[in-house]
């Protein structure tokens, strides 16, 4: 569970004092008060790297030749995020935070509109804010972008937090970005120096790095797209799954949504068949594509039933119609999913109704068989 926030100034008194205990090794109060456990990790890990918060940071110059490197690598990473970006810094342009996009390094790889303040807030921004620069926790320590991209989950961090003396001048959100795969991309930051604690922008970077993946998963190439959400349940373009898949129905990419929906880990291999998630014929998917269907209710095997709003993409040719996979009745593929049911529970009825969410006299029916054949109550 996550530490409630504390407003100043006791905040920085409980940071003070978990430093002290932390870091100084002091006990000055109950062990672990209100700190959080990424935040005790990441501390750790500086100190067993050999690190004292005393130590000074240094921010390496970048060469030409890096920065082009940086943006031969990150390509798609960069057409998804720039847009996302520009509208971020809209959100952000009264608050003195900036945004700060990184590899799965901590290498920058772009940067939003830097804002004004003082001479030395502004060197302190300089010194981040530069394309091909290495803030991973190796090189800068405890921050939310060495934080986020080890824990893969966002963070909110102020100010004493920070590991080192030098970059206490900060207070960043922090939110890891995720590839179409499901592999860790990147992260987006929100910085800010010598400001107000905002731990609200922790919201907007997560919302925005989903936007940064939603774009990634619309620009990958494939011959389907699909977006789901629950039935009942209109998600929206923020926060619907998104799947691409190609043409022998195979899936491409995903979002993170998708592949909670879908329960598919993050970069499973091999890349999962359509029919392995859903239980009808991909074919079903195309053709209601081609028709123009605006929602179709798709049953996953687990019993549970999506809404997939399925598009063909530009040029895409539907595959062919084997014999294998002419379409079928939905009540032929209610009783599929039935057998199928009924099969993972090694023939017991009553178990199989239950993970499907029907009665067992509806089992019977849908299989048109009478209660002694089929399996066990």
């Amino acid at each position: 569970m996550s530490t409630p926030f504390i407003p100043l100034p006791e905040r920085s008194l409980t940071i003070a004092q978990a430093r002290r205990e932390w870091i100084e090794g002091e006990a000055t109060g109950p062990a672990g008060a209100r700190i959080e456990p990424w935040l005790l990790r990441s501390w750790q890990r500086c100190l067993a790297a050999g690190h004292r918060p005393q130590h000074r940071v240094s921010f390496d110059p970048v060469t030409r030749q890096s920065i082009r490197g940086v943006a031969e690598r990150n390509g798609a990473l960069l057409a998804a995020a720039r847009p996302v970006m520009a509208r971020l810094s809209r959100a952000i342009a009264d608050t003195r935070y900036f945004a700060i996009l990184t590899d799965a390094d901590g290498i920058v790889v772009e940067v939003g509109p830097l804002p004004g303040g003082s001479d030395a807030a502004a060197r302190h921004a300089r010194d981040i804010a530069r394309v091909g620069v290495d803030l991973s926790e190796r090189a800068v320590g405890t921050t939310a972008i060495g934080a986020a991209l080890a824990e893969r989950e966002s963070v909110w961090l102020h100010r004493g937090e920070h590991f080192f003396e030098d970059t206490g001048v900060y207070s960043c959100a922090g939110a890891p970005l995720f590839g179409p795969q499901g592999e860790c991309i990147g992260m987006l930051d929100l910085t800010g120096v010598q400001v107000a604690e905002r731990p609200e922008l922790r919201h907007l970077a997560v919302q925005s790095a989903h936007s940064i993946e939603n774009a990634m998963v619309h620009n990958h190439p494939c011959a389907l797209r699909l977006r789901l959400d629950w039935p009942g349940y209109g998600a929206g373009p923020g926060s619907e799954g998104l799947l691409c898949i190609d043409e022998d129905g195979r899936v491409t990419a995903s979002n993170t949504a998708a592949r909670q929906m879908l329960h598919r880990p993050p970069g499973a291999q091999p890349a999962p068949h359509c029919s392995e998630l859903f239980a009808l014929p991909p074919q079903m998917l195309f053709d209601a594509a081609r028709r123009g269907d605006a929602v179709l209710e798709v049953p996953l095997w687990s019993g549970l039933r999506v809404q997939a709003r399925p598009q063909l993409a530009d040029g895409a040719q539907p595959p062919p119609v084997t014999g294998a996979e002419r379409p079928r009745r939905l009540r032929d593929v209610e009783t599929a999913l039935i057998r199928r049911a009924v099969d993972d529970a090694r023939g017991n009825v009553a178990e199989a109704a239950q993970a499907l969410g029907i009665s067992r006299a509806t089992v019977y029916r849908k299989l048109g068989r009478t209660k002694g054949p089929v399996g066990r109550d």
